[in-house]
C-alpha cells in the first residue's frame, strides 16, 4: 500500500506540471495588455507601464513566466493581483466559503442518492422505480440556473424555508444553494447505485448466500452494498472537483462569495494570475481526491489489491 501511494504521488508531480502550463499558457495568451485594461481609457506613461510589465514578468518568454510562477508556487506563494493584492489573501476566504458549498452538496448527493438508488434497486419495476427514474430524467434535463431560481423563489421567498442569500453561516446559508448545486449529481449517483446494485443482486455469490439462508437484509447491507458504491465513489470522487469548478452560477444566484464569483470577476478583468492560482488549487484537489478514491476500492472490495 505504501509504495503503491508513492507511485501515484510520483505520478501526480508531471500531471500537476502539465495542466498548470497548459492553464497558464491559455490565462495569458488571451489578446490584449493587461495593465492597458486595468488603466481604462486614460493613457499610462511609458515608464509606468514598463515598469508594471516588469514587475509582473509581461515582456518575458511564456516559459520564463511560467518558470517564475512555479518557483513562487512551490513557496506557497500564489501570487498578486495588478493591483497588489496577494492572490493568496484575495481566495482564502473565498475560498473556505466554496470548500463549504462543495462538501454540503457532496454530502446530499452521497446521501439522497444512493438512498434513492437502493430503494429503487430493491423496487425495480415498481412505483418508486419509476419516480426515482423519472425524476432524476427531469432534474438532468433543467438548466442549473432555472432550478436555482426556482428553487430561490419557492422554497426561500414563498415557503421562507430556506434564506434567498448568504448571510454568513453555516449550514442555514448552505442548504438551499448545496440543494440545487447536489441535484444533477443525485440523478447521476441514484442512477449509478440502481444499476450497480440490480447488478450485484443477479451474481452467483448472492444466490449462494440465499441458499445458505443468510438474511437479505445482510445480503444486501454486506456483500452486495458495498461492491455496488465502486462506481459511485469513482463518479463523487470526480464530482467534488466538479462542485468546487462548477458553483459560479449557483454562487451567483445565491450571491455566495466563493472562488466561482472570483474567476468569473478575474476574467473580465485580465486578472490572470488569481484564475491561474485558483485553478492550480483545484488541480492538487482533483489529484488527491482521485488518489483517496482509488485507495477506496481497496475498502470497498477487499479482492482490489494496491499491491
Amino acid at each position: 500500500m505504501g509504495r503503491y501511494v508513492v507511485v501515484r504521488l510520483l505520478q501526480m508531480i508531471p500531471v500537476f506540471f502539465g495542466t498548470t502550463f497548459l492553464i497558464y499558457a491559455m490565462v495569458f495568451a488571451l489578446p490584449g495588455d493587461p495593465i492597458l485594461a486595468l488603466a481604462g481609457d486614460k493613457p499610462l506613461p511609458p515608464a509606468v507601464l514598463n515598469a508594471l510589465h516588469d514587475r509582473y514578468n509581461l515582456d518575458d518568454p511564456l516559459i520564463v513566466q511560467y518558470g517564475k510562477y512555479i518557483g513562487g508556487l512551490l513557496q506557497g506563494d500564489l501570487g498578486e493581483t495588478f493591483t497588489g493584492q496577494p492572490v493568496g489573501e484575495l481566495l482564502s476566504d473565498r475560498w473556505t466559503v466554496t470548500l463549504q458549498l462543495a462538501l454540503t452538496a457532496w454530502v446530499f448527493e452521497l446521501v439522497a442518492g444512493v438512498a434513492l438508488g437502493v430503494i429503487a434497486a430493491l423496487r425495480r419495476g415498481g412505483i418508486i422505480d419509476t419516480l426515482v427514474l423519472g425524476g432524476t430524467t427531469f432534474i438532468i434535463a433543467i438548466p442549473v440556473f432555472v432550478f436555482g431560481y426556482t428553487a430561490q423563489i419557492v422554497l426561500g421567498l414563498h415557503l421562507g424555508l430556506f434564506p434567498t442569500s448568504y448571510e454568513g453561516d453555516w449550514p442555514g446559508s448552505f442548504i438551499l444553494p448545496a440543494m440545487v448545486l447536489g441535484s444533477f449529481g443525485i440523478a447521476y449517483v441514484a442512477r449509478l447505485a440502481r444499476a450497480s446494485l440490480i447488478e450485484n443482486l443477479r451474481a452467483d455469490f448472492v444466490r449462494t448466500a440465499q441458499s445458505k439462508g443468510v438474511a437479505r437484509r445482510r445480503i444486501i447491507g454486506v456483500h452486495t452494498l458495498r461492491n455496488s458504491l465502486i462506481p459511485v465513489v469513482t463518479y463523487l470522487g470526480v464530482d467534488f472537483g466538479n462542485l468546487m469548478a462548477g458553483a459560479v452560477v449557483t454562487e451567483g444566484i445565491f450571491n455566495l462569495p466563493g472562488i466561482g464569483q472570483q474567476v468569473f470577476q478575474s476574467i473580465q478583468l485580465q486578472e490572470g494570475t488569481v484564475v491561474v492560482g485558483v485553478v492550480s488549487l483545484l488541480v492538487l484537489v482533483y489529484l488527491l481526491v482521485n488518489l483517496l478514491v482509488d485507495l477506496l476500492y481497496g475498502v470497498l472490495d477487499p479482492r482490489i489489491s494496491h499491491g
